[in-house]
């Protein structure tokens, strides 16, 4: 807890039986629950989560594999539930380092904002660190996607290492968001047309030779048609948002402010002065100072 605030850390993870013990060993002190949503593994996943003595953890399966966005949303439903206050998603691949999550809090703790994003190509040195052609798939999209949603503060709309103010939740068709890859990129427009407020930090890029269940053949279609159909229906909630003012006032309303705001909201990493609760950073072995 902190500042009077539940934290829970979501782990969606699939086939993670190699890094899964080291990500759940990382998260800090201060989150209340862990919260690891199975996504169907067919390795020794479920056997290390029944051997992990945290009592924090809170274990959960999937029957069948429904995709990496239905496990997050498993995982947010089940921390509102257990009532939590924000919830941060942690891959369970070890690809997030526990030292940044500090920076996604801030600005949720500070009244800042309701979902915090990391970018990951806010980092220096990140193109010597972020393989090129998953450079490229997240330039590409981040770029469809702040062109769709209409939050050009955005830099790296892929990145999965998050903190949302479970309240939003509410707020959000949650069966009518995208579950595979390409949530996201849904997430993101859903949030945006509830007039979410959401911030970015810079969170480091973390590669170490984890296998990539990603087929870019299979999914870049997908995502650019998920894209599109967020396109389309923000276009049509504003046209539906400005015809209901001009009956109302008579006017045409001016523009909506841009859902993340702008100003404080976007920005790096945070002044670490503002951390006074969290334990210092610690540099994982091997790790270069940046």
């Amino acid at each position: 807890m902190l500042q009077e605030e539940r934290i829970a850390v979501v782990v969606p993870a699939y086939n993670a039986s190699r890094h899964i013990d080291a990500c759940l060993a990382s998260i800090p002190h201060y989150v209340d629950r862990i919260i690891v949503v199975d996504d169907a593994s067919d390795d020794g996943t479920p056997d290390r989560l029944r051997q992990n003595g945290d009592l924090r953890l809170v274990a959960l399966r999937h029957s069948q594999n429904r995709g990496v966005g239905a496990a997050i949303l498993t995982g947010y439903l089940c921390a509102s539930r257990l009532g939590m206050d924000i919830a941060v998603v942690m891959a369970g691949d070890g690809q997030m380092h526990p030292d940044d999550m500090p920076s996604l809090l801030i600005p949720l703790l500070r009244g800042e904002a309701d979902y915090v994003k990391g970018n990951r190509l806010g980092w220096p040195g990140y193109q010597r660190i972020i393989p090129t052609s998953r450079l490229v798939g997240i330039r590409a999209l981040s770029v469809l996607t702040r062109l769709s949603t209409g939050l050009s503060h955005l830099t790296d709309c892929q990145c999965g290492y998050t903190a949302l103010r479970l309240r939003v939740l509410d707020r959000l068709p949650i069966d009518r968001i995208y579950p595979r890859y390409g949530f996201p990129n849904d997430l993101l427009n859903h949030l945006a047309l509830a007039r979410v407020r959401i911030a970015e930090r810079t969170v480091r890029p973390i590669y170490d030779g984890q296998p990539s269940y990603l087929k870019i053949h299979k999914v870049a279609l997908p995502i650019l048609g998920i894209i599109a159909r967020g396109t389309a229906r923000r276009l049509r909630t504003q046209w539906l948002r400005t015809l209901a003012d001009h009956l109302k006032y008579g006017q045409v309303s001016s523009p909506e402010a841009k859902p993340g705001g702008g100003g404080g909201v976007a920005g790096g990493g945070g002044d670490p002065s503002l951390w006074p609760n969290f334990p210092p950073p610690r540099r994982s072995p091997g790790e270069v100072p940046a």
